[in-house]
């Protein structure tokens, strides 16, 4: 066999395996996929809105202050002689109870000269009435005629008005003694609860000196920070006859569990708060330190706490309380409607901590979808764990 021959047999196998090859390509079966898609609805929780009058709950912040709260000062000066065993730091005193007695006897031997003055001047007055019947006598005697400027003095009564005036002078100076002698003698101005105490026995005290802090024990505030967007729904007491909104007082870090004590809106403070630039309201607390009606179960009040309050709000009427981790962006609502997902968009009237108070929008007794959702469309099947 010649190398032409050997060749083009070479050529011609090759020729025929490439044919060989793209009929095989061309005339292979190509697959179809059948049934390989096939939508499932998404499996959800759905929670039942519910319909009707609430009244929602305004919580806050506040700090707990004395309603009434001095520091005790004394009128007069001199040496404290006497302090009363219950002026201490953390006491009780009632109301007219000694606290402390500065040396009262310069201000008994003033008080002594005082009379004394005024018994001088109602002498002169009493001798001076004498002289007056004489001048009348007198008078009526000579039977002339005079101008009432000397017939005044004829008859003496500049020199009455003097003793007069002089008596009434003594009276003041008597009155003003026995008042620095009570004045030494500091007693409680009201049932109080005595803070600090500044003196001891045989201080020195000048006028003015400041001599303890005592605050009230009938009534402690709330000084509570609200928004200013909650505010027009509180009940404000001195707006309502003094009725203000129920509120709840708490310290979860302080009191046990279901431990509270309760008060009431009594007024808006005019200004915000600088630093928060929210509305401040006072809450009265009636008996703070469970003075008056003792109950275990009712922790007292400290001035300086940091507490939670919880205000009633005025009650809405014809609404749809829904819980606030239910509402979606855009102030939406899923809810699920004969197996489908629909998107309604809802007005909230109101908000507090845990709901969101609806009155346009979501209709009663709707199902509200409670399951995060990773696709979000309208219309989408849903079907409840029971299908």
């Amino acid at each position: 066999m010649t190398q032409k021959k050997t060749i083009w047999i070479s050529l011609g196998l090759l020729a025929g395996s490439i044919l060989v090859v793209l009929i095989f390509f061309w005339t292979a079966p190509e697959a179809e996929m059948e049934g390989a898609s096939k939508t499932t609805a998404m499996l959800v929780d759905v929670v039942q809105a519910e319909r009707g009058d609430f009244s929602p709950t305004v919580v806050a912040t506040g700090i707990v202050q004395p309603a009434t709260d001095i520091s005790l000062s004394n009128q007069v000066g001199g040496e404290v002689t006497r302090i009363a065993p219950e002026f201490l730091p953390g006491a009780y005193v009632n109301k007219g109870e000694l606290l402390l007695q500065i040396n009262p006897a310069d201000f008994e031997n003033t008080l002594m000269l005082r009379k004394s003055d005024l018994a001088l001047a109602q002498s002169d007055y009493e001798v001076e009435l004498g002289r007056q019947d004489v001048a009348q006598k007198d008078y009526e005697l000579i039977g002339d005629e005079l101008s009432t400027e000397n017939r005044n003095l004829v008859l003496r009564k500049p020199q009455l008005e003097a003793a007069k005036a002089n008596v009434a002078a003594a009276e003041a100076a008597v009155n003003q003694a026995s008042l620095d002698l009570e004045r030494a003698s500091i007693r409680a101005p009201f049932d109080a609860h005595i803070l600090s105490r500044n003196v001891n026995l045989g201080s020195q005290i000048a006028p003015g000196s400041d001599i303890g802090r005592l605050v009230g024990i009938d009534e402690y505030w709330v000084m509570a920070n609200v928004p200013l967007s909650k505010v027009n729904w509180l009940e404000i007491g001195e707006n309502t006859d003094g009725s203000g909104a129920p509120v709840k007082i708490v310290h979860p870090a302080a009191w046990e569990p279901g431990q509270f004590r309760e008060g009431k809106v009594s007024r808006l403070v005019g200004s915000l708060d600088n630093q928060t630039r929210l509305a401040r309201v006072i809450i009265q607390v009636q008996d703070p330190l469970m003075r008056r009606e003792p109950d275990p179960d009712k922790p007292p009040l400290i001035i300086g706490t940091f507490v939670e309050v919880q205000i009633e709000a005025r009650k809405l009427e014809d609404v749809t309380r829904l819980e606030r981790q239910y509402i979606r962006p855009g102030n939406t609502v899923w809810v699920m409607e004969e197996g489908e997902l629909a998107i309604r968009e809802v007005t909230i009237l109101f908000e507090d901590q845990d709901y969101a108070y609806i009155n346009e929008g979501l209709e009663d007794n709707a199902q509200v979808v409670a399951t995060d959702l990773a696709t979000v469309v309208d219309g989408s099947p849903l079907r409840l764990d029971e299908d």
